[in-house]
C-alpha cells in the first residue's frame, strides 16, 4: 500500500511538473518580441533618454565599432541608457557591424586574432551590464569567418548567461552557414533596401509588403528556421528618386512635412520624383503578418518615428494587443 502510494505521489508531482513546463513554454512562445534599434550618435547627444522604453522588449545599440585591434573605445552615457531601459525591463544589446562596417572587421574574425576578439566583446559586454551581441555584419564581412566567430562568440556568451543575435538579409542567404544560424538566439530579418538612392535607375519601394511575404517564407520554409526565432524587419524611414525627391528621409519627418502621408506609402513632388516608405497601413498589414509567421518584430530605427497618432511603434503595440501577444 505505502508502494503504491509513493507511486501515485511521483506520478502527481511529475504530472505538476509537466504542466508547470507547458505553461511556462506556452508563455515564451505567445511573448511576442519587440526589437529596436538606436543609433549610438543617439545615446551621445542624449537624445536616446528621450524615447519610451516601455514599448520595446529589446534594444540594439548600433552601432559599437571596436578599432583594428579589437578595442572598444570608451562610450559615455552607454551606462545610462542600459540602466533606464533595465528599469522598463527592456534587454539592451550591442550591435556589431552594420552596412559601413569597417573592413578590419574581416582580420579579426580571422583564426590568428578571433578568440582575442571574442574576449574583449565578451568584456564589453560586462563593462557595461549588457544583456548580449547582435552580429550585424553584411556583404562581403559574412566571409569564410563568420560560421566560426558567431559559434565563438556564442560559446562565450552563453558562459555568462548572455543572448546572440544577428541581423541578416536575404540577398547574403547563401553566405549564412546554417551551422551559423543554429548559435543564435532570435535573427533578425532586415526586410528593407530592396533598392535606394544607390540603385537610381530602379526606381521604386524599397521595403514592399511583398518583400516581407518572401523573406519570412525563406527562412522559415527553406532555411528551417522555427518561426519563433524569427523578427520582420520594419523601416522607419524611406528613400527618393528623381531630381525633386530627397535620397531619403526619416518617416518623423515625413509626415510632418507632407499632410496625410502617414496613410499611404508614397509621395509624389511636382516635376519629377518619389518619395517611398512604409505608412500606417503598410506597417500594420506588416506587423499582422508578423504575428502570424514570426516570432517578433525589428525597428529600423526607433529615433525615425513620428509621435502621437501618426506614431508607427504605437500602431505596432496596439496590433500585438489586440492579438493578445503582448
Amino acid at each position: 500500500m505505502k508502494i503504491r502510494l509513493a507511486i501515485l505521489l511521483i506520478l502527481l508531482i511529475t504530472n505538476q511538473e509537466k504542466s508547470i513546463a507547458q505553461v511556462a513554454n506556452a508563455q515564451s512562445t505567445s511573448k511576442f518580441r519587440v526589437t529596436g534599434y538606436l543609433r549610438e550618435t543617439t545615446i551621445d547627444d542624449g537624445e536616446a533618454l528621450k524615447f519610451d522604453f516601455s514599448r520595446i522588449n529589446y534594444l540594439n545599440i548600433a552601432f559599437i565599432t571596436p578599432d583594428k585591434d579589437g578595442n572598444f573605445p570608451a562610450f559615455n552615457g552607454l551606462n545610462v541608457v542600459v540602466s533606464a531601459a533595465h528599469k522598463k525591463n527592456v534587454k539592451v544589446l550591442a550591435s556589431l557591424g552594420g552596412g559601413l562596417a569597417p573592413v578590419w572587421y574581416s582580420t579579426l574574425l580571422s583564426d590568428s586574432l578571433r578568440n582575442g576578439f571574442i574576449k574583449k566583446i565578451v568584456q564589453l559586454v560586462s563593462d557595461h551590464q549588457l544583456d548580449g551581441i547582435d552580429v550585424d555584419l553584411e556583404g562581403e564581412r559574412i566571409d569564410s569567418n563568420y560560421e566560426s566567430f558567431v559559434t565563438g562568440l556564442s560559446t562565450a556568451l552563453k558562459q555568462h548567461g548572455k543572448l546572440l543575435t544577428a541581423a541578416v538579409a536575404t540577398v547574403y542567404k547563401t553566405r549564412y552557414t546554417d551551422a551559423a544560424l543554429s548559435q543564435l538566439d532570435f535573427i533578425n530579418i532586415m526586410s528593407y533596401d530592396k533598392t535606394g538612392p544607390w540603385r537610381p535607375a530602379n526606381p521604386g519601394q524599397h521595403s514592399p509588403y511583398a518583400m516581407a511575404v518572401e523573406d519570412l517564407d525563406y527562412w522559415t520554409n527553406t532555411r528551417s528556421i522555427a518561426k519563433e526565432k524569427l523578427s520582420l524587419g520594419l523601416p522607419f524611414y524611406g528613400y527618393g528618386f528623381g531630381a525633386n525627391a530627397p535620397q531619403d528621409m526619416g518617416y518623423k519627418r515625413i509626415v510632418s512635412q507632407y499632410a496625410g502621408s502617414e496613410k499611404t506609402d508614397s509621395v509624389t513632388f511636382t516635376g519629377g520624383g518619389v518619395l517611398y516608405y512604409n505608412g500606417i497601413p503598410t506597417i500594420k498589414a506588416k506587423t499582422q503578418l508578423a504575428l502570424q509567421k514570426a516570432g517578433g518584430v525589428m525597428i529600423w530605427q526607433l529615433m525615425g518615428d513620428a509621435d502621437g497618432g501618426n506614431s508607427l511603434l504605437n500602431v505596432i503595440n496596439a496590433t500585438i494587443r489586440s492579438a493578445g501577444k503582448e
